[in-house]
């Protein structure tokens, strides 16, 4: 379960990234993870939720988009979305692919909430 080491790395770096706004309510983490990376979100939220206790990530809600593998044929330069894990191009057959999504794991942005700031609920990447 590796899971839980991710959702350690995201608590980690979301509370270094919020430490200069100490009176900000962070409202939630926005994360992009890709259909390569074989993350269970339901395993990574729970990771989340319980190592959120106790810190300022405690009532953040964690957004997860999955995001679809697509490749680029090299032969034909076919772009297309790759389904079921079947790495050929659909248009020439060929094998010889670039891939250009599909293997991402990223805090995409961090929504706070400051009243007395003045880019109030505006999200901050």
């Amino acid at each position: 379960m590796h899971e839980l080491s991710i959702a350690k790395s995201i608590v980690d770096s979301v509370l270094a990234s919020v430490a200069e706004r100490p009176s900000a309510a962070i409202a939630s983490v926005h994360l992009r993870i890709g259909e390569l990376t074989d993350i269970a979100a339901d395993a990574l939220e729970f990771g989340f939720s319980v190592l959120s206790r106790g810190t300022r990530l405690e009532h953040t809600t964690l957004r997860i988009e999955s995001v679809p593998i697509v490749t680029r044929c090299n032969a034909c330069r076919q772009t297309f979305t790759v389904e079921d894990y079947l790495f050929v191009c659909p248009a020439c057959n060929s094998g010889d692919l670039h891939m250009l999504h599909g293997d991402e794991l990223e805090i995409d942005h961090v929504i706070l909430n400051e009243p007395d700031h003045p880019d109030t609920n505006h999200p901050r990447k």
